[in-house]
């Protein structure tokens, strides 16, 4: 039977940046992935933002890891020369009896350790975004936007650099711990020895624990559409409503060209295997997002969105829960597994491989 030091399952963001920190210890890893592909699962299919940190309760994993995880890509980026840019964002009160929420996220970010943020009236607001309707906003001047694709493809090429590998095309299976370890299943009739096992298995991240025979949370699946405005918009930063049940939003994004990005909605799924989910995009949403989108930028084009892609969200809360921060579960001797991981998990990638590969 083949050994290893450590299996990293999963290839999304997170995996990757966990098996690139153990690999930088001197540890011998092997990153496991069921696709074809690195990086095609909850990392390819969000808003690629750099969270400054406003949503999370203070002391949660969420705000924690957001905020040093910020730090962390924002200098890595900078020394990889990964695309990126630091835009800011805007959230938008666009009625003035919401103006309290905005001081309660102000207060939430402040209480994290965001220093930056600045409170703006409607006209303060106009003169910066002169298109947005705005009784008042929230600047976060340390938002911004990443290439996702290019960040997964370096983190993967340091671990590889210090002897990491991946596997595509093995999803695991089953599992269980033995003397010497973890001994998995992969596919059909490939077993393997691993000294530790991290689970950063993302939509599937359950599943996984689940075939090693350890108790996992019950995780629910929330889907979020996007639609794209072809041409520019007339926005330099990110243009976000006040939070909704689920989610942030219905958002304005920009990709490093500046073509503009909406959404995601949310959409509670039904409690099915992540494997048969649909990511289609029903074109007959656009009416819905266009109402959405008007309620802060009034001169956006009658029929002007276009349906782009769709993620699904692993949660660890249902409708109408109070969201539940990460869950790093190391119940188990040689097994961390990391559940939960939504947003803002593609910020707080290096953070959580940081606690992983450093415990305590």
């Amino acid at each position: 039977m083949d050994q290893v030091d450590v299996a990293v399952i999963g290839a999304g963001v997170v995996g990757l940046a966990v098996a690139r920190a153990l690999a930088a210890q001197g540890r011998e890893v092997l990153i496991i992935e069921r696709g074809t592909a690195f990086g095609t699962g909850i990392s390819s299919r969000n808003s690629e933002v750099i969270h400054a940190g406003l949503y999370y309760p203070a002391g949660s994993l969420k705000a924690r890891l957001c905020v040093r995880g910020k730090a962390l890509l924002y200098a890595y980026c900078a020394e990889r020369g990964i695309e990126h840019r630091r835009c800011g964002k805007l959230v938008v009160a666009t009625r003035e009896a919401d103006l309290p929420r905005l001081a309660q996220l102000a207060a939430s970010g402040a209480a994290n350790g965001v220093g930056d943020l600045q409170r703006l009236d409607g006209a303060q607001v106009r003169a910066l975004e002169p298109a947005l309707h705005a009784a008042g906003a929230l600047l976060s001047p340390s938002s911004g936007i990443v290439d996702s694709h290019g960040l997964m493809t370096s983190l993967l090429a340091d671990a590889e650099r210090d002897g990491a590998t991946l596997a595509l095309a093995s999803p695991v299976t089953a599992g269980e711990r033995t003397a010497g370890g973890w001994r998995l299943r992969i596919g059909d009739d490939f077993d393997l020895l691993a000294r530790e096992v991290v689970n950063a298995a993302g939509l599937f991240a359950s599943e996984v624990a689940t075939s090693l025979c350890v108790p996992a949370p019950r995780l629910r699946y929330a889907r979020g559409h996007y639609f794209a405005l072809p041409g520019r918009a007339p926005f330099q930063r990110l243009i976000y409503p006040l939070p909704v049940d689920g989610g942030l939003g219905v958002h304005l994004t920009l990709d490093l060209g500046g073509q503009a990005r909406f959404g995601p909605d949310v959409q509670w799924l039904p409690d099915t295997a992540p494997a048969a989910l649909d990511y289609t995009v029903d074109a007959a949403l656009g009416p819905a997002f266009e109402a959405e989108v008007r309620s802060y930028w009034p001169g956006l084009p009658p029929g002007a969105l276009q349906p782009a892609y769709s993620g699904v969200r692993p949660k660890l809360h249902g409708p109408g829960e109070a969201a539940a921060d990460f869950l790093i579960d190391r119940s188990q001797p040689g097994l961390v597994n990391l559940f939960g991981i939504e947003s803002p998990g593609l910020t707080a990638a290096l953070a959580l491989a940081e606690a992983v590969a450093t415990p305590g």
